[in-house]
């Protein structure tokens, strides 16, 4: 069961439960036996009698499902108890595997033949599976999505993105259009100033980088002769180091 969680009132919590059926079977059935082979006597004869007959039963239903080209109304489902187990694994709302068992040895060879051919038409059945959720909990479902999408317009009218026009059609704002092109406009011009001052700041840094070295080749060429000049320089100096 899927538990979903809900405001009621929009103040009180509450639970809403989608019920979900499902069932497994897992199924091991005999093989069939030939008595002749087998030798079997009293109640293992039987036994291997009401095996062949589940076996035969299963086969008709089988039968009847797969052939496409008959067009079988009636599906023999209740010859057998095994077949009535079945009933929903062949032909109803299930998913089936069936895995056949084979010899690989010669004497065997028709009871091999058999079982794949068995299983060939086992394949031929084609079922449409849907979940089996409770037609409350689909009523719920589609009552809560149709009321995420009334949310969701009213959102969009309270946004002005939706207006109502003069004839009373439905439709999209000019201005929201507008404003959110206006917006893209400016989200790109954005990006431009961003990359252009960028550009500028790396200009800025490579020319207070050369008034530097300028500056270092000047204070190198006055020596120490000229002091005023020096210290001129050397306060030139800082004052272009701050800038960097």
């Amino acid at each position: 069961n899927g538990e979903v969680s809900s405001l009621l009132d929009g103040s009180q919590p509450a639970t809403e439960y989608e019920t979900l059926t499902a069932k497994f079977h897992f199924v091991d059935l005999a093989g069939s036996e030939r008595l002749k082979r087998t030798g079997a006597t009293g109640e293992r004869a039987k036994e291997g009698i009401s095996i062949n007959c589940g076996l035969l039963a299963l086969g008709n239903v089988i039968s009847a499902l797969g052939d496409q080209s008959k067009k079988v109304v009636h599906v023999p489902y209740r010859d057998s108890k095994l077949t009535r187990l079945l009933q929903d694994s062949l032909g109803g709302n299930s998913q089936t595997i069936m895995i056949a068992c084979v010899s690989p040895s010669d004497r065997d060879f028709m009871e091999t033949l058999n079982t794949l051919k068995y299983a060939n038409r086992a394949r031929n059945i084609k079922n449409k599976v849907v979940v089996n959720q409770d037609k409350t909990s689909q009523q719920i479902s589609a009552l809560r999505a149709e009321i995420a999408r009334l949310q969701m317009e009213l959102m969009e009218y309270k946004a002005g993105k939706r207006v109502i026009g003069e004839d009373g059609a439905e439709g999209y704002s000019d201005l929201f259009r507008e404003n959110a092109m206006l917006q893209k406009e400016n989200s790109a011009l954005r990006m431009r100033v961003k990359a252009m001052q960028e550009a500028i700041d790396a200009i800025n840094s490579r020319v207070t980088y050369l008034m530097s070295q300028e500056a270092n080749l000047m204070l190198a060429k006055a020596g120490d002769g000229n002091e005023a000049i020096g210290t001129l320089i050397q306060n030139y100096i800082r004052e272009i180091e701050e800038l960097r």
